[in-house]
């Protein structure tokens, strides 16, 4: 009980605790949502996002998987009509899926144990421990899509889940961010070549939590890809973003 915890809080120094990042982010999403919008957070963890959306004016479905996250979020936003907590995960199909769990370090609680095997290479992971685990309800994007519209942007943030969310999705967003881990480049490389088939995108990288892009300008997805490169396999984590060449500035 103590370390799931101390795990919890963990999460929430993270994501509410540091100075001056939640203005950070309300000017990034700033690009992408506006009142009256919906957005999707696949994997809300504690709800940093979700909170930086609402003050932003967007109606947010959030889907978190575990459980002890599930209570804090329903703290948070269980009174707000517009938020929308899904508990589960998303996937290539509905159904129930393992989800491995890391008590100590719930970020990294993850539904791909091919990524749990590469990022374990990885000596920023060596004290990770995924010590249980449990079984969750899977939905996809598209069966999201049916029940709340269409999102004008969609954060994917599932720990090297990422492509088998997408394969889920048929058709293109306005604009997305998924999750890069450069240990585990070859499955943030396949959720890219998933968003290329999906629509005309352009693309930027935020380095982890900064809520700042890294380029001052919109890349095309081999630009990305060269950038992405260079700093496996010890670079820094982020997020890559995708925004349809025809959707709004």
């Amino acid at each position: 009980m103590l370390l799931r915890a101390y795990g919890i809080a963990r999460s929430l120094v993270m994501y509410y605790g540091i100075p001056g990042k939640h203005r950070r982010a309300m000017r990034l999403y700033g690009e992408f949502l506006g009142p009256g919008d919906v957005a999707f957070d696949i994997g809300a963890h504690v709800g940093g996002r979700v909170r930086v959306w609402r003050h932003l004016g967007a109606r947010v479905i959030a889907v978190e998987p575990q459980p002890d996250c599930l209570r804090v979020l329903r703290t948070f936003f269980g009174r707000d009509r517009d938020v929308a907590l899904v508990p589960g995960a998303v996937g290539t199909k509905p159904g129930r899926a393992q989800l491995a769990l890391s008590t100590a370090t719930p970020t990294v609680s993850s539904m791909s144990p091919g990524w749990i095997r590469s990022v374990t290479t990885d000596s920023s992971f060596a004290k990770v421990q995924w010590d249980r685990s449990i079984e969750v309800e899977v939905t996809t994007l598209d069966d999201l899509i049916a029940a709340h519209g269409v999102p004008a942007f969609c954060k994917i943030d599932v720990e090297g889940f990422e492509a088998d969310v997408l394969a889920g999705l048929s058709q293109p967003l306005p604009a997305l961010s998924f999750e890069y881990v450069p240990s585990a480049h070859d499955a943030s490389m396949e959720a890219l070549r998933l968003v290329e088939r999906l629509g005309d995108y352009v693309y930027n990288y935020s380095p982890i939590e900064t809520m700042r892009f890294a380029s001052p300008r919109w890349m095309e997805a081999s630009e990305l890809r060269r950038g992405l490169d260079r700093i496996r396999p010890r670079g820094r984590s982020g997020d890559v973003y995708a925004r349809l060449r025809t959707a709004r500035p």
